[in-house]
């Protein structure tokens, strides 16, 4: 069984668990009013979520 002669270091182990890519989220556009919505969210500017009104949005004047 092999045996380390020094010990790796916490930053030099952990240098290991990063070879990822960040993936980007999925976006649609909102049926209701055509916004850039991210997948199971409410929609920011109209407040709707799956055909419904989920949040009341004041109108703006």
């Amino acid at each position: 069984m092999a045996h380390p002669k020094r010990k790796t270091s916490k930053q030099r182990r952990n240098k290991r668990r990063t070879h990822y890519k960040a993936a980007i989220p999925t976006v649609m556009t909102c049926p209701n009013c055509g916004a850039t919505v991210q997948y199971h969210h409410v929609c920011p500017e109209c407040g709707f979520y799956r055909g419904r009104q989920v949040i009341e949005k004041e109108a703006s004047v």
